[in-house]
């Protein structure tokens, strides 16, 4: 059989091929134009914020410190201020337990001094300390989305 002989539709093979070859081609470019455009815009929004309204100054006396179970990180009150420091261990993210030296994750033994320095363990780093501040009303906020340097206190 010959490439030049016509099927019942008057069109060679060859020219059928060459036609369905040249269209999956446009419709491949195509395709690409269209997720080159769309991907500086990514289809996923940003997670609600996460600040946590705690009350007033008052309510925590000087030398406690405050789980905050819905936040994932401990309050504390020293001399100095307020200062917050995440529950989230920093090696898979298990939460982490408050001992008399500081904190221990119960999951693979990583081992926290009071201000949240690595002292043991397989945690790559310090445990964070997040932003307390004061809202308009007088009342403590602390916003897990924002660390602050560790020793940054909030003084009242």
């Amino acid at each position: 059989m010959s490439d030049e002989k016509k099927d019942g539709n008057g069109i060679s093979r060859r020219d059928f091929l060459t036609k369905g070859a040249l269209g999956a081609f446009f419709m491949a470019m195509g395709g690409a134009v269209v997720g080159g455009v769309a991907l500086p815009k990514p289809p996923v929004s940003p997670g609600p914020t996460r600040r946590y309204k705690l009350g007033a100054p008052e309510e925590f006396s000087v030398g406690t410190g405050t789980k905050i179970d819905n936040g994932n990180f401990f309050l504390f009150r020293d001399d100095g201020g307020f200062f917050a420091i995440t529950a989230v261990c920093t090696h898979l993210g298990c939460i982490v337990a408050k001992v008399d030296d500081g904190f221990a994750c119960p999951c693979h033994g990583s081992k926290f001094s009071t201000e949240g320095k690595v002292v043991g363990g397989p945690a790559p780093r310090a445990l964070p300390w997040l932003k307390v501040s004061l809202t308009p009303d007088g009342k403590l906020m602390v916003d897990a989305d924002e660390e602050v340097t560790q020793g940054t206190k909030l003084v009242v």
